[in-house]
């Protein structure tokens, strides 16, 4: 009798706990410890996908939008692609400072410098220039006033190798003069704008970050 007794306690206080509808302000107790009751769990809400694209390439990095043809776009991003570190407007930057380093080499008369800033090709002609210049005893005396535009005009990938075309609207002020100094042609007073063509290239599998000339034409 004691035994029938108690289990019928027992019982009762099961239903009690675990049976029972909970009452209108009372929380169901939860199953386990670690895992709430999913009734009352927060829904997932799926990530939202990228909505498809009709095709649209991505934006490219540039800082003012008449810095590049669009003749150019297919190519620049093509070098884009190959190399995420690219940046068109730290490149336009950087080709305006080789200009300008490669036309004062160039009335310097510095060979080895030119041979940093060119390839091997534009590197002979410009010292070629410089030889025929010593040899008929001419000097010259120049100065880059500004930079007035850089611009993209045409852009290639062809791996590993990139090559960008730029063109410069500059003004020049240069003075040539013979062996006795005699004037020549120019003068220090009055900039000339000139109009060059040049194109840069790079391996892009190569860790030195630096652009060739390697090649040069007039505007």
């Amino acid at each position: 009798m004691i035994l029938a007794m108690i289990a019928a306690f027992l019982g009762l206080r099961l239903y009690a706990v675990l049976g029972r509808r909970p009452e209108q302000n009372e929380e169901p107790m939860r199953r386990r410890v670690e895992q709430a009751d999913p009734a009352s769990a927060p829904r997932n809400i799926a990530p939202r996908l990228p909505e498809k694209t009709t095709g649209a390439a991505r934006p490219l990095p540039m800082p003012q939008e008449h810095q590049l043809d669009s003749r150019a776009e297919a190519g620049i991003r093509a070098i884009v692609a190959a190399d995420r570190r690219f940046d068109v407007g730290q490149f336009l930057a950087g080709a305006r400072g080789a200009y300008g380093m490669v036309l004062e080499a160039f009335w310097r008369g510095d060979k080895e410098e030119l041979a940093q800033l060119c390839d091997n090709d534009v590197a002979e002609g410009f010292a070629a220039a410089i030889d025929a210049r010593v040899a008929a005893g001419e000097t010259i005396a120049a100065h880059l006033i500004r930079i007035e535009e850089a611009r993209i005009v045409s852009a290639s990938y062809a791996a590993p190798l990139a090559r960008i075309t730029v063109s410069f609207v500059a003004d020049v002020a240069s003075v040539t003069r013979d062996a006795s100094g005699a004037l020549i042609a120019g003068s220090l007073d009055d900039a000339i704008e000139t109009r060059d063509v040049w194109t840069f290239s790079r391996d892009l599998t190569s860790r030195d970050p630096d652009w060739m000339v390697d090649e040069t034409d007039e505007g």
